[in-house]
This record gives structure tokens, sequence and C-alpha cells, in this order.
């Protein structure tokens, strides 16, 4: 006669709801509308350019450092350090940048409109997968995050 494991309850019912990973939801965040007075072709050229981010990043930014050509990392006071790729960009209209690790795996598309000979309209779209408590602690400073770019990239 075999006896049972102490913790069979455990191993049985409570292990594989510990070891199962929360649902992620979709978390969507975009920044007002911005008018830059740069042609499309201005701006797009300089968001296609890794190494001009650091000019549109926030105060409190500890850390910036291109990593290749289409790969920097940064870092705000008291926050992880992030590393964004350039993951595709569409001549004169789309620029994104996404992250390049898969543990939050997300995207933050900037859109350029011309509205005139002499200015573009710019606006921010963020997507990513998140569960809920990792969306409810990122929503408010990565909103404050994407509207200081975007506020930044008129004094391009």
């Amino acid at each position: 006669m075999e006896i049972e494991p102490r913790h069979l309850g455990y191993n049985r019912i409570l292990k594989p709801i510990i070891n199962t990973p929360a649902p992620s939801y979709p978390m969507k965040l975009q920044s007002p509308e911005k008018v830059i007075n740069k042609t499309p072709e201005e701006v797009y050229a300089f968001l296609n350019t890794v190494e001009n981010y650091e000019q549109l990043m926030p105060d409190n930014i500890s850390k910036f450092e291109v990593l290749g050509e289409k790969r920097f990392l940064f870092a705000l006071k008291g926050m992880p350090e992030i590393v964004l790729d350039l993951k595709e960009s569409i001549p004169y209209n789309k620029v994104i940048l996404g992250a390049a690790s898969d543990k939050l795996p997300f995207t933050l598309t900037s859109e350029i409109k011309e509205v005139a000979d002499d200015s573009s309209e710019v606006q921010l779209f963020f997507e990513g997968q998140f569960n809920t408590m990792i969306s409810m602690m990122v929503k408010s400073p990565l909103q404050k995050f994407m509207d200081t770019l975007v506020t930044n990239m008129q004094k391009i």
C-alpha cells in the first residue's frame, strides 16, 4: 500500500493555479494630437533616428543609451530600464517602436499627418498586453510619458 505525499492537495489543486500566469489584456493609450512646425518628411526623419529620442525624453530621465542603429535603452528615475527597437517605419506617415523584451510586449506608434506645407500633426499610440495589476500600475505614468514625448516634439 502506497502512502500519499502529505501535500498532495497542494500539488494537485494549488500548484497548477499558482503556476498559471495571470491572464493578460490589451491596453491602448493615445496622446493628444500636437502640431509641429516641421514637414512630415522632417518629423519622420527625426523619429526614424533613435539617437533623437533622447531630446524627447522627460526631465526625470536617468539613463539613455543607443545600443544600435535601430535600438536604444532608457530609464526614468525610479523605473526599470526599457529597451526599444525601431520595428517598422512607413515613410512620412508612421514610426513604430516596440519593446525588445517579450516579458512586457508593447508598441509605441507615432502617426504623422501633414496639416500645411510646413507643419505636421503628430499623435502617439501605445498598445500592450498586460495583466490587470501591471496595467493599473503603468497606465498613468505611461500616459504622462507619452504626453511629454509628443509635447517635446514641438521643440524639434
